[in-house]
């Protein structure tokens, strides 16, 4: 299983990148697990200062913008273990 956080206070990006993480899961048939995580200390622990942040299997693989659909879709195959 793939876990997937986006980190963000609820903006309209952090909305964004969420829809856009369920989208590519559903699309490349992942067993996922999407959290939405707006608890600033925990924001802070991953080192995200900008927003929104995007976790996979516990990795910061973005943060400050909004990736592209393919390079989402890009590192959730990656991620996924088969």
């Amino acid at each position: 299983m793939v876990n997937i956080k986006i980190l963000g206070p609820g903006c309209a990006n952090c909305r964004k990148l969420e829809a856009m993480a369920r989208q590519a899961v559903l699309a490349l048939g992942l067993e996922a697990a999407v959290e939405k995580v707006s608890d600033l200390e925990v924001l802070i622990g991953y080192d995200v200062y900008a927003t929104p942040g995007l976790v996979i299997n516990e990795k910061v693989v973005c943060s400050g913008r909004v990736p592209s659909q393919a390079e989402l879709s890009g590192w959730l195959k990656a991620a996924s273990p088969g």
